[in-house]
């Protein structure tokens, strides 16, 4: 497992050179890649979201696209059509920006319903279907979607089951005085330049440490464990909709991925603990009544359930 943690060491190190003060959130996002997950950020605009994702795939020397959306935008749009080729009169098929490794969907509900489910499917099945043609998406594969929360027109909310297909939710928000200014030295001292990291791993390295995630060991009282937190989340008073079954896996997935970047090839309860709060949060929806975030409501459902040891 040595060689999951030196990644994790060296992806956080590397990104860190430009993005100054968000090493947790880094680290969830590699949890996330490692499992097979998607990642959803909010925050404000110029926060480094978009950045974050950009140097997050060049550390990993992965393939990166960016998709802008807005609320005209279609399904093709994003994966992709069949295209008359004009010297040949014959149908050929163009592939959309879906088809790399880490997607970066920007201000994802912007984008239409119908826009949104394509994208989702995606997600959920790793390949596109254009026209009755099925089309692989690239391994690893993995879409970053930020989300701005104080935008309220000329957006659509997500749906729960929309929420749902995402692993992790991370939250980029204001740096404290003294990190905003260290992030000031460096862009000065880059002057006109585009921030730029080298590739830390190889793709076929990658592929491995998921492949070795995969195999971490997860005793029954482990599984038990989650299974009492997911649950748990639907009894809160005033939580209108719970976690579901896919987050039990998700968390289950994540856990041997925390565990793998930590040195072990078992999980512990202090691995469950760490993606709890990122991989649960996002998922309930409370009333109005609820006067604290999801993410406390979250931490104080851990706090009441047994450690297993």
């Amino acid at each position: 497992m040595l060689r999951v943690r030196e990644l994790r060491d060296k992806v956080v190190s590397v990104v860190g050179e430009y993005i100054v003060g968000y090493d947790r959130e880094i680290e969830l996002m590699l949890v996330a890649l490692l499992s097979g997950g998607h990642v959803l950020v909010e925050g404000p605009p110029g926060t480094g979201k978009t950045l974050t994702a950009k140097l997050f795939a060049q550390a990993l020397g992965l393939e990166f696209k960016r998709i802008q959306m807005a609320p005209d935008m279609l399904p093709g749009d994003i994966i992709g059509a069949k295209i008359v080729d004009p010297k040949t009169g014959e149908l050929r098929t163009v592939l959309g920006p879906i088809y790399s490794n880490i997607v970066l969907v920007d201000e994802l509900n912007r984008a239409s319903p119908k826009t949104q489910s394509a994208l989702l499917e995606a997600m959920q099945e790793g390949v596109v279907n254009i026209e009755g043609e099925e089309i692989e998406l690239p391994k690893p594969f993995m879409v970053i979607a930020t989300i701005n929360p104080y935008e309220r027109e000329g957006v659509f909310p997500l749906p729960v089951a929309s929420l749902d297909r995402f692993m992790v939710s991370i939250e980029f928000n204001y740096l404290d005085y003294n990190l905003e200014l260290k992030v000031l030295s460096k862009h000065d001292k880059l002057g006109l330049r585009e921030p730029r990291v080298k590739p830390v791993t190889t793709r076929s390295e990658l592929l491995q440490a998921m492949e070795e995630v995969s195999k971490v060991y997860v005793d029954e009282k482990i599984k038990k464990y989650i299974l009492d937190i997911v649950r748990a989340t639907r009894s809160i008073k005033g939580v209108v909709v719970g976690a579901s079954t896919r987050a039990a896996v998700h968390m289950l997935r994540a856990a041997k991925a925390y565990a793998a970047i930590n040195d072990r090839d078992y999980v512990v309860p202090d691995d469950v603990k760490a993606i709890t709060v990122p991989l649960l949060s996002h998922r309930i929806i409370v009333s109005g009544e609820v006067n604290v975030s999801k993410r406390e409501l979250v931490e104080s459902v851990l706090k009441q359930i047994p450690i297993p040891w």
